[in-house]
């Protein structure tokens, strides 16, 4: 058999790489008819390579959905990316299924915190009484953790090889960090939650970049519109055109809008998703409103 035409480092018969959104709002859940198509559920992105285990981003209340995908009664294995521990990120991880099977196992990689906490002793302070029914470690499925900053590492992915993974510090409200996800010459950033600066400039740091240059996918922070950002300016938080900006400067391919405000109805994203795609297409970067139940291919 000849072989595959290689392009950009990707070969032509390469199996695909996947994002799919099943939660994709900021700061809290929300419900509503008027915001179906986008959806309530905060951010949980599923990675997935043939052959591997999936790989999370983020255990928001997207994750129970994805939890629900999965087969009953065998043993889950997975990754998780966690970009910060605050809790629309992580409130999802008790209602996620999986973790009632024997046998279960989830890695999760999040930011060393400033004060010298643990991330597991994090996770023990918020997932028991009185805030929660029961402790976190009584579920019967296992979950560890590795403690990341500016940092580079390998995930196992069996039969798919190696996936490497960089991590780099970014501004927001609290330790935050952004991934970038790397695999048989395709790539994913998320900064999911990415503090611009407060003068409106547009500007960000060198991990910023290192993280998003020439990225396939770049899934992105666009919490706010100009005039919602003059107000909530150190809230942790971007503009839509910010993200825009970014993509561009980066030589990001894609860029999926993401982390929407919790008051913004569907009515209101689909205006701010052209306003985006338009400013896009003037800078060479194709631009998608991320809605729950998408799924991207990256890398085609």
């Amino acid at each position: 058999m000849a072989d595959d035409v290689v392009a950009d480092g990707i070969a032509s018969g390469a199996p695909p790489m996947t994002a799919s959104f099943h939660g994709v709002r900021g700061s809290t859940p929300c419900h509503g008819p008027d915001i179906m198509r986008y959806g309530g559920n905060t951010s949980c992105v599923a990675i997935r390579i043939p052959g591997a285990d999936p790989i999370l981003l983020d255990l928001g209340t997207g994750l129970r959905y994805f939890g629900l995908e999965q087969p009953p009664g065998v043993p889950f294995r997975g990754t998780c990316l966690l970009s910060h521990l605050h809790w629309d990120h992580i409130q999802g991880l008790p209602f996620f299924t999986p973790l009632l099977t024997d046998g279960a196992e989830v890695t999760i990689h999040a930011p060393s915190q400033d004060d010298g906490t643990s991330v597991e002793r994090v996770f023990a302070r918020t997932i028991t009484p009185p805030l929660f029914p029961i402790d976190l470690a009584m579920l019967p499925g296992n979950v560890s953790y590795s403690e990341v900053g500016d940092s580079e590492f390998v995930i196992d992915g069996g039969a798919a090889g190696d996936i490497r993974v960089m991590s780099r510090v970014i501004p927001h409200i609290g330790r935050t960090v952004g991934y970038r996800i790397e695999w048989n010459g395709r790539s994913i950033a998320y900064l999911s939650d990415h503090q611009q600066p407060c003068d409106g400039t547009l500007a960000a740091s060198r991990g910023a970049f290192d993280l998003c240059r020439d990225v396939d996918l770049l899934i992105h922070d666009a919490q706010y519109t100009p005039a919602e950002f003059a107000t909530k300016c150190d809230w942790g938080h971007c503009t839509v055109g910010f993200a825009v900006w970014l993509a561009a400067e980066a030589g990001a391919k894609r860029l999926a809008l993401f982390h929407h405000d919790p008051t913004h109805d569907d009515e209101t994203l689909d205006r701010l998703v052209v306003e985006a795609r338009v400013d896009g297409e003037a800078r060479g970067v194709d631009v998608v409103g991320a809605s729950e139940g998408l799924t991207l291919t990256v890398g085609e």
